[in-house]
């Protein structure tokens, strides 16, 4: 049978010893073991009781000082306290160890189940803790997570395009990019709404522009300057609202939401604006972009598409080379290890930061899928596949 370990002790007896000369280990067990045998008859010998795995690996930490050892005797026993106590009575009865003279004394007898009780007890009061701050919501919370559920579970489809159900009913509409936005808008109340879904402007939302005041609200990024001109070529839209720069209609919360509703304005502001900002963005985009011939165009497009769904980067030098190829994450760690960079070709939408670290770094050049958010160019040339066909 396996010896006990001390994990399933019920009690730990705890002994110094001091020798009058130089002890090691095995001396201080052969002593525990010899001096003990037949003490307490055959039911109480050390030995037996190891065997069938009542008392434990007895554990013996020595030091040495001046010719004289001192040392700490750990043993371990699942027997009952009457039991233990006259086990670790039985230790001081040792008056030799190895070939010295030798005294031990024990010190206390641990009940190794109080440390366990107590352990439980502090443990219950975590969990109890744990219970009441995270599973036992309050009456306002449970009734607003169903609310949200029913919400969300209101999308309607009202010719392939994600709609709210009230979107028939009411004289307003609001038109959004996609169904994350219209899901965002039905969970804070809001049911008048369609989704474009897609590059081009669908004719039901073009039909229901003509019949209901419309209020475009759009991302805050250049995907929603591009939807907002082609919504303005062939629908009737009355008003528009913007999500504030870099966010997205559907990351918006419940007070952003509707501050960005309140502040809508009427068409014929917003296109002046709005219209404008774009183009500019795009001349000084194009103008930016002078030097880089067709064929450095086409292999720029070719790199872009390779990266498409990987999340990583391209950096390519002037003579059409790729240095690297590494995750989005690295590049402002990587790029000051290459020279020459011509060109930075990444996987994602262009932002203010990249613009940054291409004009640190005198890169001329970046190459994206599109924009996340208007920029300032800084003289570095930004493409995307619009102006790389």
């Amino acid at each position: 049978m396996a010896k006990l370990a001390q994990n399933f002790a019920k009690y730990m007896i705890h002994a110094k010893m001091n020798a009058k000369g130089m002890v090691e280990r095995p001396d201080v067990i052969g002593a525990i073991f010899g001096q003990t045998e037949g003490l307490l008859g055959a039911d109480l010998d050390l030995r037996e009781l190891q065997h069938t795995g009542r008392i434990g690996r007895i554990e013996v930490n020595l030091k040495a000082s001046n010719g004289k050892s001192f040392g700490e005797i750990i043993l371990p026993s699942s027997l009952d306290a009457s039991e233990t106590s006259l086990i670790a009575a039985t230790l001081e009865t040792i008056d030799k160890v190895g070939p010295c003279d030798a005294e031990i004394e024990v010190m206390k007898v641990e009940d190794v189940r109080s440390q366990k009780r107590q352990y439980v007890i502090e443990r219950a009061k975590d969990i109890l803790r744990s219970m009441m701050d995270s599973d036992m919501p309050d009456t306002m919370k449970i009734a607003e997570m169903i609310k949200e559920s029913v919400r969300t579970m209101d999308v309607q489809n009202y010719h392939g395009l994600s709609a709210g159900p009230e979107l028939l009913s009411s004289e307003e509409i609001i038109i959004v990019e996609g169904r994350a936005d219209v899901v965002n808008l039905l969970r804070n109340g809001l049911k008048n709404v369609i989704a474009i879904e897609g590059s081009k402007i669908p004719d039901a939302v073009i039909d229901l522009t003509r019949q209901k005041t419309t209020t475009a609200f759009l991302d805050g990024d250049r995907g929603g300057d591009l939807d907002l001109k082609k919504l303005l070529v062939v629908a009737d839209v009355d008003f528009v609202s913007r999500a504030p720069i870099g966010k997205e209609v559907e990351e918006l919360t419940k007070k952003e939401i509707f501050k960005c509703l309140r502040d809508k304005v009427p068409m014929d502001q917003s296109e002046k604006t709005t219209v404008a900002a774009q183009e500019a963005q795009e001349e000084k985009s194009a103008k930016s972009s002078v030097g880089i011939d067709e064929k450095m165009k086409s292999f720029l497009a070719s790199a872009l598409d390779d990266l498409v769904g990987t999340r990583a980067a391209y950096l390519i030098d002037k003579n059409m080379h790729v240095l690297t190829k590494i995750p989005l994450s690295e590049i402002n760690d990587v790029i000051g290890d290459f020279r020459n960079v011509h060109s930075i070709v990444f996987d994602g939408k262009v932002n203010q930061d990249i613009v940054d670290l291409a004009a640190s770094k005198s890169v001329p050049c970046i190459v994206a899928v599109g924009y996340k958010e208007k920029v300032s160019n800084k003289g570095v040339s930004i493409l995307t596949p619009k102006d790389l066909r």
